[in-house]
């Protein structure tokens, strides 16, 4: 059977505490439970049911014609409704993508991009199964998870070497190579050098 939760924060683990701003118990779908009649999960539509999660109806819209403010607003309250946890990651990744294209016109996303993008690691550290190629096979590793190489690049752009060299090292067990960077290292190493 699959496993769903009331909202992100409920996942055992994760370090995310809610969505500011949000009262949860103004969102029409947030107390929606879905049926296992037929051994896989059904969630109640207006006329019927749908095997997409309120969560997964959020991620599933397309982002590219939201405006970025609204957005913002609309993803917070999407880690607020039922979900498995890789509808949130989805979420969260598609608002990262959308925030990164948009961010010439709306850079102030950029902070979005980066709270976006800790809080997807996050699920991902709590539930790194979400992020498998092929879970009944791990050896295979993990899908592109475009919301950290985005997160990485932003953190490089601003100069936050650190924060950046931390994020390759935590990021690395989710995709190997792809994460691997030995430029921060020898950057974090010169920064070090210098304070002496």
């Amino acid at each position: 059977m699959d496993v769903w939760f009331g909202r992100m924060a409920d996942i055992p683990g994760i370090r995310f505490h809610g969505s500011p701003g949000i009262e949860r118990s103004r969102l029409p779908e947030a107390n929606l439970k879905p049926s296992t009649e037929y051994g896989s999960l059904h969630w109640p539509i207006s006329g019927g049911m749908t095997s997409a999660s309120p969560a997964q109806q959020r991620s599933s819209v397309d982002m590219g014609s939201m405006d970025p403010g609204a957005l913002v607003h609309w993803v917070w309250e999407g880690l607020e409704v039922p979900g498995q946890p890789s509808d949130y990651h989805f979420l969260l990744q598609g608002a990262v993508t959308r925030l990164w294209a948009a961010r010439a016109s709306y850079p102030v996303g950029l902070q979005h991009v980066e709270i976006f993008g800790y809080t997807d690691l996050a699920l991902i550290e709590a539930v790194p199964q979400i992020a498998l190629v092929d879970i009944a096979r791990p050896s295979q590793g993990f899908l592109r998870i475009s919301s950290l190489a985005i997160l990485l690049t932003l953190l490089e752009q601003e100069g936050a070497v650190r924060e950046a060299h931390a994020l390759s090292r935590r990021a690395q067990r989710f995709g190997g190579e792809a994460f691997l960077r030995d430029d921060l290292e020898a950057k974090v190493a010169a920064l070090d050098g210098e304070r002496r």
